[in-house]
């Protein structure tokens, strides 16, 4: 056996507790534990296993400290528990990734859900690491293939960079976000799946990222019958494993689906410990918790990798407003808006590329390529404008230059956005002239 296997198996048996503090379950209510005789012991944070008398046993996480007692928030539901359980104390409970986590599915605790055995890494890592220090930090890379025309050309994206994908529900959120997986160069892909429904995480392993995806990926999953706890750790746990692979100097893509079911199981967790609840519902809390979690991605310090970051975001009734959409646009160097009436009508990806920015450019294209851009965007623009006049057919041709030209080039530049098979960014501009063609 290799001494990096023997270094394995010491880590899994180092992980196996000798001793801990023992409490008991003093008060039930509302699904908050009190326990007593763990005040002195216990950290905010902390995890424990509460056993109770018929035999359940139950995680936790320690919410809040008083004198005398502390407040526990299970991982389930509390049926079972009785006064005088027993509660222990398990400490911080981090994530030891390891490189043989590639192309497995696992849970926020880093356990197998594939069925198949695993080792923990030889180093256990915190769950809440602080991001490089900004004064160190390397600047955006190279732009990515993605395999999408879009992105290639009027959408750029770079090397540790970024993005946010904001859409309703049904709107090709999740295909897009497995597009990336398929098509983007990068060395290890990292997926959180938080609180997506149950049936969809075998369906989206084996159907949608296949074999070749998942021969560099890792998959972590919480789904959605899961506590809040696990469904808050899931983003944490995933961020983890990117950052371990990043500090081994790979360059990891990062997709997060969604973060808006991160903030929800935040907004549960914090109001559980009585915090109150301000943004429309959400405590003052989530703002740092979301910005916390997206300065963790991006360009590492000298030395070390990138981790290039596409974070969705659900946002109800199309609302760019809502508070965790207005929360995440503000921090990210991008955002794309996909729009519910471009997928009805059969158009997918279904963005809306006025509404949606990537920070990368201009740097992130040449000159040339950049008058493209420019010149597309302006087309769509006044295509935009008069769409209504010329659906109604109330425009008239040579009324104006402008919508005369996006005329001319609208149905190709339609089908354009559509295009997945790009070939190499030059080819994907070559393309992205031809139909622009007809405007010049």
């Amino acid at each position: 056996m290799a001494f990096a296997e023997f270094d394995l198996l010491r880590a899994e048996i180092s992980g196996l507790g000798q001793a801990y503090a023992v409490g008991r379950v003093s008060e039930v209510c509302g699904g908050i534990l009190s326990v007593t005789g763990l005040s002195a012991q216990a950290s905010l944070g902390d995890r424990v296993k509460i056993h109770s008398r018929g035999g359940l046993w139950l995680g936790g996480e320690v919410l809040a400290l008083h004198p005398g007692r502390i407040a526990i928030l299970a991982d389930g539901a509390a049926d079972g528990v009785s006064i005088g359980d027993r509660v222990k104390l398990a400490g911080q409970a981090g994530i030891a990734p390891d490189e043989s986590w590639i192309g497995r599915i696992i849970d926020p605790f880093g356990q197998p859900l594939d069925g198949r055995p695993i080792l923990r890494g030889v180093t256990e890592l915190p769950l809440r690491a602080a991001p490089p220090p900004a004064a160190q930090r390397r600047r955006l890379g190279d732009r990515l293939e993605t395999g999408i025309r879009v992105f290639n050309t009027l959408l750029p994206l770079v090397q540790g960079q970024r993005i946010g994908l904001f859409s309703g529900s049904g709107v090709g959120k999740s295909s897009l976000l497995a597009k990336f997986a398929r098509g983007v160069a990068a060395d290890v892909v990292v997926i959180a799946m938080i609180g997506e429904r149950g049936r969809e995480l075998r369906e989206f392993v084996e159907g949608v990222l296949g074999p070749e995806g998942m021969a560099r990926t890792v998959v972590v999953a919480a789904t959605s019958d899961l506590s809040p706890l696990l469904r808050r750790r899931c983003a944490w746990a995933a961020m983890t494993v990117a950052e371990y692979f990043r500090d081994q100097g790979a360059h990891v893509l990062f997709l997060a689906d969604s973060i808006t079911r991160f903030a929800e199981a935040h907004r549960e967790v914090a109001l559980a410990g009585g915090e109150p609840p301000s943004l429309r519902g959400y405590p003052p809390s989530t703002a740092h918790q979301i910005m916390a979690l997206g300065e963790r991605a991006g360009p590492g310090a000298e030395g070390a990798g990138d981790i290039t970051a596409v974070f969705s975001v659900l946002v109800a009734g199309s609302d760019m407003e809502e508070p965790i959409a207005d929360i995440l646009r503000g921090v990210l160097d991008g955002h794309v808006v996909l729009e519910r009436s471009i997928a009805e009508r059969g158009r997918f990806p279904a963005i809306d590329l006025l509404r949606s920015v990537s920070r990368s450019l201009p740097a992130a294209a040449t000159g040339p390529e950049n008058t493209l851009i420019a010149q597309a965007r302006r087309l769509l623009g006044a295509y935009d404008r008069a769409e209504l006049m010329i659906q109604a057919g109330l425009y008239t041709a040579g009324s104006d230059p402008m919508v005369d030209a996006a005329l001319a080039v609208w149905p190709a530049l339609d089908a354009f956005l559509a295009e997945d098979e790009s070939g190499t960014v030059a080819e994907s501009f070559a393309r992205l002239a031809e139909c622009l063609a007809p405007a010049s």
